[in-house]
């Protein structure tokens, strides 16, 4: 390996609070720049999974960038590495990251419209975008980012949510919603739900309404810890669920009973 492993000096450097083009934009118009996490951290394709994991608990990224040549990129992230490395009883020094990074890699401008990357990520199916400055990364644009931009409202709402196999069955779990908004939710559960999972979160937003049951996709990642050299993952009761395939009539009806319960302090502006 011949380049040490850090974040990208070039990422903190093009695109920091008062670039010009973010500050010139409609006030209206959010955009990728506004949103991203600054800063890609970038790695060879030979590092070991240990190193990786290391990488990731050190920098607090949601991924890192792999280069496994001029034209070959991936990503890693912590659930790359509980599912294909440690669920499989794989040695992470042993693996390179090569071997098991998710492909292909979306990448997005950091003047494009919130919107547009929302759109990229639902007909991709890819929830994590590196965001670039002419050509360069400069940042990480993930799905939990679009969930949480919207205004939020704090509620403590029963649920269920029904974890899909792939095929005609599921496995229900009781869940509480502890905010909500019409692009996602997030819940407390017993069960670990690890990034990617497909689910249907069913709640009724008043005993008037008819429940909704929706489609999601949970965003968290399983979090990486290494004890004496070796990696195991941590479970979390918050889980953001984003939610796709969610009807007009749906959304508008969400939106309205957030703005109806939020704060009466809350700026809604």
């Amino acid at each position: 390996m011949n380049d040490s492993p850090k974040k990208d000096d070039l990422a903190e450097g093009m695109l920091d609070k008062n670039d010009q083009r973010l500050n010139e934009a409609d006030p209206q118009t959010t955009l990728v720049g506004h949103m991203m996490t600054p800063g890609v951290v970038q790695i060879p394709g030979d590092v070991s999974v240990t190193e990786a994991a290391s990488l990731l608990e050190r920098e607090r990224m949601p991924c890192l960038l792999v280069k496994d040549s001029e034209s070959r990129f991936g990503l890693m992230t912590p659930t790359d590495i509980v599912k294909k490395v440690v669920a499989q009883g794989l040695e992470p020094d042993e693996i390179e990251v090569r071997t098991i990074m998710s492909r292909p890699v979306q990448f997005i401008e950091y003047d494009r419209a919130i919107e547009d990357a929302s759109t990229l990520m639902m007909s991709t199916g890819i929830p994590i975008l590196i965001v670039t400055k002419q050509d360069q990364p400069v940042g990480v644009l993930t799905a939990r980012d679009l969930v949480l931009s919207p205004k939020r409202c704090v509620t403590n709402m029963a649920a269920t949510i029904s974890i899909l196999d792939g095929g005609t069955g599921s496995t229900a779990h009781q869940v509480t919603i502890t905010r909500l908004s019409h692009a996602g939710a997030s819940v407390t559960s017993p069960a670990l739900l690890l990034s990617g999972t497909k689910v249907i979160l069913s709640f009724s937003l008043s005993e008037t309404l008819s429940p909704l049951t929706i489609r999601g996709t949970v965003l968290n990642n399983a979090q990486i810890e290494q004890v004496s050299g070796a990696i195991r993952s941590l479970t979390s009761s918050g889980i953001e669920v984003q939610f796709t395939e969610l009807s007009p009539a749906d959304q508008s009806r969400i939106k309205a009973w957030v703005l109806a319960n939020l704060p009466k302090s809350f700026d809604a502006s």
